[in-house]
């Protein structure tokens, strides 16, 4: 009789043959920062979520720190919004402030820059817009500078999240004629027009103001496309490409991983965070379960980086279970 559970027989022996693992090193966090002083205003749809001014965001820069997490995801909520998100590409603007006080404080920690206008557009929509469509070519432009700015104010990352066609290569191209050849770019690569969105929008003002955003996002049914879209980032200049959502799409990151060695991110979104949130609170899982085996079917499927708003509580649930 060939005896599987022979490997399954101890909690020594079923760590001695796992397959898959969990580290710090596989986590970034969200943040989001927000022009003014003395915020730090819940997401009340993200339980734990909240935004900060560069003043309070301080005291999270220390949890992550101390948590052991080597990376944060930054988002920037503007003051001023406008048709052309000129926020974005300012400076002195919000995100860049950020980048430059994280930096200061801990040069170790590796920053990614969101790149995309909705923040920071008057409409909420990821491009410039006329007569009610969004412009691709017309975006890039702005998409550039966005990049080059944030990577001067010292981003070791940026990640493009617009889903405009070409938005790397121009990005890329952007930052070479800069002389920031460095500077990695993380694809959101196969980024789907998804429900699990959402609770972000309230974290990052960031709804359109009008329609959707289906004209540039993926279609939820489409899973070869995500492998073109993938491989046009490859080609692009993409360092790290990326699958978003990360658990209705465990097929496509599987699929992304048997055709690509690139490294690959998934974005365990905000929708994701708030179900498991909103269950356990109501006694029906078990949080710090849920949450690892999640964590764990990202990393089985393929995924090496694993961006989530848990990030916290699973470096400390990890910690705890190497001492």
């Amino acid at each position: 009789m060939i005896r599987l559970r022979r490997l399954r027989g101890s909690e020594a022996i079923r760590n001695m043959v796992r397959e898959n693992r969990v580290n710090k090193e596989d986590l970034v966090y969200p943040m989001f920062v927000a022009e003014g002083t003395g915020i730090k205003n819940p997401v009340d749809s993200m339980p734990g979520i909240y935004q900060y001014s560069l003043d309070t965001f301080e005291e999270e820069l220390r949890r992550v720190a101390d948590a052991g997490i080597s990376a944060v995801l930054l988002f920037g909520i503007p003051a001023h919004k406008d048709e052309v998100g000129s926020s974005a590409y300012d400076d002195h603007g919000i995100m860049q402030k950020a980048v430059r006080r994280i930096k200061e404080l801990y040069p170790d920690m590796i920053v990614i820059a969101d790149i995309c206008l909705c923040e920071y557009t008057s409409h909420g929509h990821c491009g410039i817009i006329h007569d009610g469509k969004i412009l691709n070519d017309e975006t890039l432009p702005y998409l550039g500078k966005m990049a080059v700015s944030l990577a001067k104010a010292g981003a070791d990352m940026v990640a493009p999240s617009d889903m405009m066609d070409g938005h790397t290569a121009y990005i890329r191209k952007a930052l070479d004629d800069n002389g920031l050849t460095d500077v990695l770019i993380m694809g959101y690569s196969a980024k789907f027009a998804s429900g699990y969105y959402a609770p972000f929008r309230d974290a990052a003002h960031s709804a359109p103001q009008f329609g959707d955003r289906r004209t540039y996002q993926m279609d939820p049914a489409n899973g070869r496309e995500a492998l073109r879209e993938c491989e046009a980032d490859i080609a692009e200049g993409a360092d790290i490409i990326m699958v978003k959502p990360a658990l209705a799409y465990l097929d496509v990151v599987k699929d992304v991983r048997n055709h690509t060695d690139y490294p690959i991110a998934v974005y365990n979104v905000s929708g994701e965070y708030s179900m498991v949130k909103a269950a356990a609170a109501n006694g029906w899982i078990d949080e710090k379960r849920i949450v690892m085996e999640n964590m764990t079917a990202m990393k089985r499927a393929g995924a090496g980086i694993i961006i989530t708003y848990h990030a916290i509580d699973v470096a400390h649930w990890l910690e705890s279970e190497s001492i």
